[in-house]
């Protein structure tokens, strides 16, 4: 089995977004294997192209070798400009407590053993 070539996306090949689930990886690459059967059509492009349909499944399929693929794939990624405008930081939202005069909370119930008598 061959594995696809280093700049190949491998998300690409499957048709799908880097945020796909699990479930979706599954079904674009049944849909692929489906339009690439080797049994019904041969040719030396089809089966390259189903080698590589397939090496991108295995990868993208494998929880812990996609991860490492997506720490390499954002390693490639063009740096940012650095002319460009920075961006704000993102601040949390503010929570506030409003305290509505001397309220006190009303003190928990207590309850004793509870008796069960039959027939009541």
């Amino acid at each position: 089995m061959q594995a696809p070539e280093p700049e190949s996306d491998l998300y690409a090949v499957l048709g799908v977004r880097p945020s796909a689930t699990a479930e979706k990886i599954t079904s674009a690459y049944r849909a692929r294997v489906r339009e690439l059967r080797p049994d019904t059509r041969v040719g030396a492009d089809t089966t390259a192209r189903f080698v590589e349909v397939r090496a991108a499944y295995e990868t993208l399929h494998d929880p812990i070798r996609r991860a490492a693929y997506d720490q390499r794939l954002e390693r490639t990624l063009p740096a940012p400009d650095p002319r460009a405008a920075p961006s704000k930081p993102v601040r949390p939202p503010r929570r506030y407590v409003v305290v509505l005069g001397d309220v006190r909370p009303e003190p928990p119930l207590r309850a004793g053993p509870v008796r069960w008598v039959p027939g009541r």
